[in-house]
């Protein structure tokens, strides 16, 4: 962002928020005047009139006066002022989380996923969310604390929705293609505005973060078991329990991400392995001289034997590395790019059982005799298996194909950093639009709070409403536009990056901000009631965490599913909270 909108912005704070002042009348006045009251400036002697008196304010008036944050803040009690403020300390905040996203992407090109990618990004992608709930219930006294708490509970609550409503579906409309078979097209977007025909597929890897997701509001769950109870002895012990698990779930989810990187790598790799299988058996049933099965289902030893010596070139009757890396050579794994000495490799570990780096018959009859049995589970063959020969490995081929795709390694070009040039200097600005996004989320998170506790009195709405729909908008906005924008690439692996950055983000608000929200509640010993709100999140994230985690492909008509939760939960809240009288 220019200076110049900066200071413009400066501008527009004093003259809407400034205060203005004029001073008490010195020396001789009329006796008509008592010593307090206000006249013009530049009148000092009222002994000769005409002058211009101020009325002075009436007592409820000046009762009405609002606490400058920090001591100089401004501060107003108007509506359009408050307003004002909320616009400008969202702006801020806006600024703020927008330094620590882009810090925090140039920080994972030098040093890459594990710990950085795992335990730090997460953390300071949760900050202005988290310094905006501890803020909220550190204010003043317990009274004032426990007022100001719902600020922070709709942001809490805000956040999550808006993540899950609004911006999933945005994503789902601007990422859609083409669903041919069970799976998206990359980039072909030609049928519209299909509900049906067009939408976004993901890989397994964001499955896994909506199921994480789902399982992190166990917290919320047990907070509330005293109310769900209605028993109020247990209410601050609920509390420190799920403080506790809140705690256990985000040191559990870091370590998770640190090793993340380290067990895709062993899944993706078995996966390959798996298609290279699928692939020679493909290519033996292609090339063999009768079927590969007896009648009864049996490797057919024979078919196997020769399919042996074809493969034998030197008439050794062994198969080499060298030779079986031919075979691989001569099979043309379209679907795949692997690399085919460590394919050899893992063939010869397969049946090579006497380990002395060659294969005889008997060990590689065993060996395709396994790879059949694994071919037949997998295609849940379980009758008249020589009939369905043709069937089950056609079956078996194309499901490691599509355990393949689903595992998003297809395309890495997105994740792939050729080489960053003069990492030393891109390292120190990354620290230091942290440093900066930190220190603008502590400043101005205060009086963000303030302003939105101030509008509330002014307008009489409830503080959560105002938190809910606003806040998130200060701290969510850059990481919901990058989202979007990603998410229109039209690609798969886009879109399960954009997704597991959804998932990842609300699970952060569910074991981070929860963490530090507990917290408050306990140390300052508050009281818990915010039950609509919590359901409110419950369904948001149990409804859309099942939804991702049973499904890789989106159609059109589930953003419209996403859409209709946002009103949904606002309107859920206002029945159980002001018909309802929950809270």
């Amino acid at each position: 962002m220019s200076k110049t909108l900066h200071l413009t912005f400066l501008f527009f704070l004093l003259i809407f928020c400034g205060q203005a002042h004029s001073r008490f009348i010195i020396g001789r006045s009329l006796p008509s005047l008592s010593s307090s009251d206000l006249v013009s400036d530049g009148v000092r002697d009222l002994r000769d009139p005409p002058y211009l008196r101020l009325n002075t304010l009436s007592s409820s008036a000046t009762e009405s006066t609002c606490e400058q944050t920090y001591g100089f803040m401004p501060c107003t009690t108007s509506v359009v002022g408050n307003l004002f403020l909320i616009l400008v300390y969202g702006f801020f905040m806006y600024t703020a989380a927008t330094y620590l996203s882009n810090g925090s992407e140039l920080l994972l090109e030098i040093l890459g996923p594990g710990i950085v990618g795992g335990l730090f990004l997460p953390i300071l992608g949760a900050l202005p969310d988290a310094m905006l709930i501890l803020v909220s219930g550190l204010s003043g006294t317990t009274e004032t604390a426990q007022s100001q708490v719902s600020v922070g509970m709709g942001l809490l609550a805000g956040s999550t929705v808006m993540l899950l409503t609004v911006i999933w579906g945005s994503c789902v409309v601007v990422g859609k293609c083409d669903i041919e078979g069970s799976m998206a097209v990359d980039t072909k977007d030609t049928k519209g505005f299909s509900l049906t025909g067009s939408g976004v597929s993901t890989d397994i890897w964001t499955s896994y973060a909506a199921m994480i997701m789902a399982v992190s509001v166990l917290p919320f769950i047990i907070v509330q078991l005293p109310q769900m109870l209605y028993s109020d002895s247990g209410r601050h012990l609920a509390v420190l329990i799920a403080l506790i698990i809140s705690v256990l779930l985000l040191v559990s989810y870091c370590l998770y991400q640190v090793f993340q990187p380290w067990i895709q790598r062993r899944r993706i790799a078995y996966a390959k392995h798996k298609h290279v299988i699928s692939g020679i058996l493909q290519h033996l049933k292609n090339n063999a001289l009768g079927k590969l099965l007896t009648e009864d289902g049996q490797p057919n030893r024979d078919v196997i034997h020769k399919l042996f010596v074809t493969i034998d070139e030197n008439n050794d009757d062994h198969l080499s590395p060298s030779e079986l890396k031919a075979l691989l050579i001569g099979i043309r794994f379209n679907e795949i790019d692997f690399n085919k000495d460590d394919a050899v490799v893992k063939v010869m570990k397969d049946f090579d059982t006497s380990r002395d780096s060659k294969v005889d018959f008997e060990e590689f009859f065993k060996g395709i005799s396994k790879w059949l049995d694994e071919a037949k589970r997998a295609a849940d063959v379980k009758e008249d298996p020589g009939f369905r020969t043709l069937k089950f490995l056609n079956d078996f081929h194309m499901r490691t194909k599509y355990e393949h795709r689903i595992l998003g390694v297809d395309d890495q070009s997105d994740e792939v950093v050729e080489g960053v040039e003069n990492p030393k200097w891109v390292t120190c600005r990354a620290v230091l639009m942290l440093f900066i996004g930190t220190v603008i989320a502590a400043a101005f998170a205060d009086p963000l709070v303030d302003a939105v506790d101030n509008f509330s009195d002014a307008t009489s709405i409830p503080t959560f409403f105002i938190s809910f729909i606003a806040l998130p908008l200060a701290t969510n906005s850059s990481e919901a536009v990058s989202a979007i924008i990603f998410a229109s690439r039209k690609k798969m692996r886009t879109a399960s990056l954009t997704f597991s950055e959804l998932y990842g983000a609300v699970t952060m608000n569910n074991v981070l901000c929860l963490s530090v929200f507990l917290a408050l509640v306990y140390v300052r010993g508050l009281t818990w009631d915010f039950s609509a709100e919590v359901l409110v999140i419950l369904i948001v994230c149990i409804v859309m965490g099942v939804f991702g985690s049973f499904r890789t492909n989106f159609p059109l008509w589930t953003s419209s599913l996403a859409f209709l939760l946002y009103p949904f939960s606002l309107a859920l809240v206002y029945v159980l909270d002001y018909v309802f009288g929950w809270s």
